[in-house]
Protein backbone atom coordinates (compact mmCIF):
# COMPACT_ATOMS: atom_id res chain seq x y z
CA UNK A 1 0.00 0.00 0.00
CA UNK A 2 1.09 3.87 -0.84
CA UNK A 3 -0.05 6.29 1.51
CA UNK A 4 -0.07 9.64 -1.05
CA UNK A 5 -0.19 12.62 0.33
CA UNK A 6 -2.12 14.89 -2.00
CA UNK A 7 -4.37 18.21 -2.99
CA UNK A 8 -5.57 18.06 -6.45
CA UNK A 9 -2.95 20.51 -8.06
CA UNK A 10 -1.50 19.79 -11.39
CA UNK A 11 1.78 18.32 -9.65
CA UNK A 12 -0.31 15.88 -7.44
CA UNK A 13 -2.27 14.95 -10.34
CA UNK A 14 1.13 13.20 -12.14
CA UNK A 15 0.86 10.76 -8.60
CA UNK A 16 -2.55 9.46 -9.31
CA UNK A 17 -1.60 9.13 -13.45
CA UNK A 18 0.74 6.67 -12.47
CA UNK A 19 -0.90 5.07 -9.29
CA UNK A 20 -3.71 4.59 -11.86
CA UNK A 21 -1.85 3.69 -14.65
CA UNK A 22 -0.34 0.54 -12.67
CA UNK A 23 -3.18 -0.43 -10.85
CA UNK A 24 -0.91 0.05 -7.53
CA UNK A 25 -2.82 -0.26 -4.58
CA UNK A 26 -2.74 3.71 -2.54
CA UNK A 27 -4.79 5.54 0.04
CA UNK A 28 -5.14 9.85 -0.36
CA UNK A 29 -4.21 11.39 2.66
CA UNK A 30 -5.40 15.23 1.93
CA UNK A 31 -2.81 18.08 2.76
CA UNK A 32 -5.30 20.83 1.95
CA UNK A 33 -2.76 23.32 1.37
CA UNK A 34 -5.45 26.18 1.74
CA UNK A 35 -5.27 25.46 5.61
CA UNK A 36 -1.89 24.84 5.84
CA UNK A 37 -1.92 21.58 6.24
CA UNK A 38 1.46 21.23 4.39
CA UNK A 39 2.94 23.15 7.35
CA UNK A 40 2.29 20.37 10.00
CA UNK A 41 5.27 18.30 11.35
CA UNK A 42 4.31 15.26 10.14
CA UNK A 43 3.92 15.99 7.18
CA UNK A 44 7.34 18.01 7.48
CA UNK A 45 8.62 14.59 8.45
CA UNK A 46 8.13 13.20 4.81
CA UNK A 47 7.83 16.36 2.54
CA UNK A 48 10.70 18.82 4.04
CA UNK A 49 10.28 21.23 1.54
CA UNK A 50 6.37 22.05 2.50
CA UNK A 51 5.28 21.21 -0.59
CA UNK A 52 3.12 18.01 -1.76
CA UNK A 53 2.92 15.68 -2.94
CA UNK A 54 4.85 13.28 -1.40
CA UNK A 55 3.76 9.02 -0.83
CA UNK A 56 5.00 6.84 1.50
CA UNK A 57 5.74 3.38 0.37
CA UNK A 58 4.76 0.44 3.39
CA UNK A 59 5.68 -2.28 0.92
CA UNK A 60 9.39 -1.13 -0.88
CA UNK A 61 11.13 -3.42 -2.94
CA UNK A 62 13.66 -4.54 -0.58
CA UNK A 63 11.07 -5.35 1.81
CA UNK A 64 12.69 -2.93 4.52
CA UNK A 65 11.15 0.29 5.97
CA UNK A 66 8.82 2.18 4.72
CA UNK A 67 10.47 4.63 1.82
CA UNK A 68 8.91 8.39 1.76
CA UNK A 69 9.60 10.27 -1.03
CA UNK A 70 9.10 13.84 -1.76
CA UNK A 71 9.07 15.90 -5.00
CA UNK A 72 6.64 14.89 -7.81
CA UNK A 73 9.41 14.09 -10.17
CA UNK A 74 11.27 12.50 -7.71
CA UNK A 75 8.29 10.09 -6.72
CA UNK A 76 7.60 9.72 -10.80
CA UNK A 77 11.15 8.47 -10.94
CA UNK A 78 10.97 6.14 -7.76
CA UNK A 79 7.30 4.28 -9.16
CA UNK A 80 8.52 3.89 -12.62
CA UNK A 81 11.88 2.52 -10.77
CA UNK A 82 9.90 -0.14 -8.21
CA UNK A 83 7.13 -1.44 -11.18
CA UNK A 84 9.74 -1.69 -14.31
CA UNK A 85 7.20 0.44 -16.24
CA UNK A 86 6.66 3.72 -17.69
CA UNK A 87 10.36 4.23 -18.11
CA UNK A 88 12.90 2.69 -20.87
CA UNK A 89 14.70 0.10 -19.45
CA UNK A 90 17.53 0.37 -22.21
CA UNK A 91 20.24 4.01 -21.31
CA UNK A 92 19.56 6.00 -24.12
CA UNK A 93 15.54 5.73 -23.82
CA UNK A 94 15.85 6.25 -20.13
CA UNK A 95 17.65 8.77 -20.77
CA UNK A 96 15.87 10.78 -23.13
CA UNK A 97 12.71 10.22 -20.70
CA UNK A 98 14.52 11.27 -17.62
CA UNK A 99 15.55 14.72 -19.63
CA UNK A 100 11.66 15.39 -20.42
CA UNK A 101 11.04 14.62 -17.09
CA UNK A 102 12.79 17.65 -15.96
CA UNK A 103 12.26 19.98 -18.68
CA UNK A 104 8.86 19.81 -17.19
CA UNK A 105 10.03 20.00 -13.72
CA UNK A 106 12.57 22.55 -14.17
CA UNK A 107 10.43 24.95 -16.59
CA UNK A 108 6.74 23.15 -17.73
CA UNK A 109 5.44 23.87 -14.72
CA UNK A 110 7.36 26.68 -12.67
CA UNK A 111 7.00 29.49 -15.23
CA UNK A 112 3.06 28.45 -15.44
CA UNK A 113 2.75 28.27 -11.75
CA UNK A 114 4.35 31.95 -11.75
CA UNK A 115 1.77 32.21 -14.88
CA UNK A 116 -1.30 31.48 -12.37
CA UNK A 117 -0.13 33.72 -9.89
CA UNK A 118 0.55 36.74 -11.64
CA UNK A 119 -2.48 36.66 -13.81
CA UNK A 120 -4.69 35.33 -11.19
CA UNK A 121 -3.64 35.33 -7.48
CA UNK A 122 -1.29 38.33 -7.17
CA UNK A 123 -3.25 41.15 -5.55
CA UNK A 124 -1.41 43.91 -7.65
CA UNK A 125 -1.46 43.26 -11.69
CA UNK A 126 2.26 43.69 -12.60
CA UNK A 127 1.91 44.08 -16.89
CA UNK A 128 6.36 43.39 -16.61
CA UNK A 129 5.29 39.85 -14.85
CA UNK A 130 2.25 39.51 -16.46
CA UNK A 131 3.78 39.53 -19.96
CA UNK A 132 6.97 37.72 -19.09
CA UNK A 133 5.42 35.21 -17.56
CA UNK A 134 3.12 34.60 -20.41
CA UNK A 135 5.70 34.62 -23.46
CA UNK A 136 8.14 32.27 -21.14
CA UNK A 137 4.67 29.85 -21.13
CA UNK A 138 4.02 30.58 -25.05
CA UNK A 139 7.56 29.54 -25.64
CA UNK A 140 7.40 26.29 -23.52
CA UNK A 141 4.29 25.34 -25.38
CA UNK A 142 6.49 26.00 -28.66
CA UNK A 143 9.04 23.28 -27.27
CA UNK A 144 6.21 21.01 -26.59
CA UNK A 145 4.52 21.28 -29.91
CA UNK A 146 7.92 20.81 -32.30
CA UNK A 147 8.51 17.79 -30.32
CA UNK A 148 5.44 15.93 -30.63
CA UNK A 149 5.08 17.01 -33.98
CA UNK A 150 6.69 13.64 -35.09
CA UNK A 151 5.61 10.97 -32.24
CA UNK A 152 2.60 10.13 -30.00
CA UNK A 153 4.20 10.53 -26.86
CA UNK A 154 7.11 13.21 -25.32
CA UNK A 155 9.62 9.74 -24.85
CA UNK A 156 8.81 6.73 -27.06
CA UNK A 157 6.54 5.03 -24.96
CA UNK A 158 3.33 6.69 -22.63
CA UNK A 159 5.44 7.01 -19.86
CA UNK A 160 6.76 9.63 -17.00
CA UNK A 161 7.50 12.58 -19.10
CA UNK A 162 3.78 12.93 -20.69
CA UNK A 163 2.24 12.39 -17.09
CA UNK A 164 4.76 15.00 -15.62
CA UNK A 165 3.50 17.65 -18.69
CA UNK A 166 0.13 16.61 -18.83
CA UNK A 167 -1.90 18.00 -15.62
CA UNK A 168 -0.04 21.53 -16.57
CA UNK A 169 -1.70 21.31 -20.15
CA UNK A 170 -4.89 20.13 -19.14
CA UNK A 171 -4.82 23.07 -17.19
CA UNK A 172 -4.39 25.64 -20.51
CA UNK A 173 -7.15 27.94 -19.80
CA UNK A 174 -5.42 28.91 -16.49
CA UNK A 175 -2.79 30.30 -18.41
CA UNK A 176 -4.26 31.79 -21.39
CA UNK A 177 -3.18 29.17 -24.02
CA UNK A 178 -5.43 28.25 -26.69
CA UNK A 179 -4.24 24.32 -27.60
CA UNK A 180 -5.50 25.45 -31.50
CA UNK A 181 -2.28 27.16 -31.57
CA UNK A 182 -0.39 24.22 -30.23
CA UNK A 183 -2.09 21.38 -32.54
CA UNK A 184 0.17 18.51 -31.84
CA UNK A 185 -0.13 19.34 -28.40
CA UNK A 186 -4.02 19.24 -28.82
CA UNK A 187 -3.58 15.47 -29.91
CA UNK A 188 -1.47 14.66 -27.28
CA UNK A 189 -3.68 16.13 -25.24
CA UNK A 190 -6.81 14.91 -26.22
CA UNK A 191 -5.15 10.87 -26.20
CA UNK A 192 -4.29 11.10 -22.38
CA UNK A 193 -7.75 12.88 -21.46
CA UNK A 194 -9.21 9.50 -23.10
CA UNK A 195 -7.08 6.69 -21.11
CA UNK A 196 -9.25 5.22 -18.30
CA UNK A 197 -6.38 5.89 -15.75
CA UNK A 198 -6.82 9.50 -16.68
CA UNK A 199 -10.42 9.48 -16.12
CA UNK A 200 -9.81 7.80 -13.31
CA UNK A 201 -7.30 9.84 -10.93
CA UNK A 202 -9.21 13.04 -12.14
CA UNK A 203 -12.09 11.44 -10.66
CA UNK A 204 -10.10 10.71 -7.35
CA UNK A 205 -9.13 14.18 -7.47
CA UNK A 206 -12.54 15.34 -7.05
CA UNK A 207 -13.37 13.22 -4.13
CA UNK A 208 -10.77 14.64 -2.21
CA UNK A 209 -11.52 18.58 -2.76
CA UNK A 210 -11.12 21.59 -5.44
CA UNK A 211 -8.53 24.28 -5.89
CA UNK A 212 -10.76 26.35 -7.67
CA UNK A 213 -11.96 28.10 -4.17
CA UNK A 214 -12.88 31.44 -3.47
CA UNK A 215 -9.17 33.22 -2.71
CA UNK A 216 -9.55 34.69 0.49
CA UNK A 217 -6.81 36.68 2.26
CA UNK A 218 -6.46 34.02 4.90
CA UNK A 219 -5.94 31.53 1.69
CA UNK A 220 -3.76 34.00 0.42
CA UNK A 221 -1.34 34.12 3.14
CA UNK A 222 -1.49 30.49 3.68
CA UNK A 223 -0.64 29.91 0.20
CA UNK A 224 1.76 32.89 -0.42
CA UNK A 225 2.92 34.30 2.55
CA UNK A 226 4.47 31.92 4.66
CA UNK A 227 8.12 30.50 4.90
CA UNK A 228 8.68 26.82 5.81
CA UNK A 229 8.06 25.75 9.77
CA UNK A 230 10.74 25.39 11.77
Amino acid sequence: MIDLHYWPTPNGRKITLFLEEAQLPYRIVPVDIRRGDQFQPDFLRIAPNNRMPAIVDREPADGGEPVSVFESGAILLYLAEKTGRFLPADPRGRTEAIQWLMWQMGGFGPMLGQNHHFNRYAPEKIPYAIERYNNETKRLYGVLDKRLQDRDFIAGDYGIADMACYPWAAAHEWHYVDLADHPNVRRWHDAIKARPATVAAYARADEVGSQNQEMTEETRRVLFGQGAAK
